[in-house]
């Protein structure tokens, strides 16, 4: 099969690569879109030591089942394989599972191939009239669906009450804003210091701002949802949010400072840490997606998984305005 591989810092090559194999309770899907991630990023940078090269990366998913009595079967991929046996999965926060794997890190190779295996119950089944490259934004917008859900249940106040800000409009940051306008959000802004995702945020409908000009005024705002989780945004949080406000912090990059503990505790401020999503989320996120209740989601971009080295190095480049690049095998 053909795949593009991570095979060092700031290299991705299209080869052939060998079939995977699936295993007792595993199919193989023909993968028909594929998502790039801000972790496939983190990974191609070479700053992800649980990703080590040679590497296929990869895990927002959709396409066919290939193999078992389900096979031609249209179907988006949860790309977080747990035990169904452990505790958090009977909970229903596999997500939390120290169980937990995930295509594109070993040992379980990603989806930026023409094939991946992956458990039959990580699959749900989408209806043949919705696009595929709408299908594979399942797994990013699941993300953002977890955490504004998340925020929504620490609020003291109904959604549409509240002043909320998205910090990062990347794929997260985006589509935690439609997922707050679904959610019954009226007063949202998004700050986003790249002007070319500024224009598509834009012409999404989003008030946006850039991050050091025309900010919201200090303790003015009831929820905060960082998208990008930098020392810069943890501190613009902390700086935003109201006495008894509500910080979602969601992103992952690098680093720990910016956070105002002194704020937090004497404004008690509720800090939440979100990851990832829970079967219903992801289950609510593809329903979603499917009867059209996000928008017709004209911010991503299409492009052959054969360059998807130009795209990650388009994206590393600043020159991408669309929110998110979906790679089609």
């Amino acid at each position: 099969m053909k795949a593009l591989v991570y095979t060092g810092p700031n290299s991705l090559v299209f080869r052939d690569e060998p079939e995977p194999v699936p295993q007792a309770d595993e199919v193989l899907v023909r993968v028909e879109a594929v998502g790039i991630c801000g972790s496939d990023m983190h990974a191609y940078h070479g700053f992800d030591t649980r990703r080590p090269p040679p590497l296929i990366l990869g895990h927002e998913a959709a396409g066919r089942i290939a193999t078992g009595p389900r096979a031609g079967e249209r179907v988006t991929i949860n790309p977080l394989v747990v035990d169904p046996n452990c505790p958090y999965a009977i909970e229903g926060r596999w997500h939390l599972s120290p169980t937990r794997q995930i295509i594109s890190m070993p040992p379980r190779p990603g989806a930026f191939a023409e094939l991946v295996r992956i458990p039959l119950r990580n699959l749900t089944p989408i209806p043949e009239t919705m696009p595929v490259a709408h299908a594979a934004l399942a797994e990013p917008v699941a993300v953002s669906w977890h955490a504004i859900r998340t925020g929504v249940q620490r609020l003291h106040q109904p959604l549409s009450a509240c002043r909320v800000v998205v910090l990062g409009g990347g794929a997260i940051g985006l589509a935690a804003g439609l997922v707050a306008r679904l959610f019954g959000a009226r007063d949202l802004l998004v700050g986003e210091t790249n002007p070319l995702r500024r224009e598509t945020l834009l012409a999404e409908g989003f008030a946006v701002y850039k991050p050091g000009q025309d900010e919201p005024p200090e303790n003015s705002i009831d929820l905060v949802i960082d998208a990008v989780g930098a020392d810069a945004t943890r501190a613009a949080s902390c700086r935003l949010v109201r006495p008894g406000g509500v910080i979602v912090h969601v992103g992952l990059l690098p680093g720990q400072a910016g956070l105002d503990v002194r704020k937090i505790t004497l404004q008690e401020i509720t800090f939440a840490g979100v990851y990832c999503y829970t079967p219903a989320d992801f289950a609510q996120t593809v329903e979603a997606l499917a009867k059209g209740r996000l928008g017709d989601l004209g911010w991503i971009e299409q492009r052959s998984l054969s360059e998807g080295d130009r795209a990650f190095a388009d994206i590393d480049g600043g020159r991408v305005g669309s929110a998110k690049i979906v790679l089609r095998t």
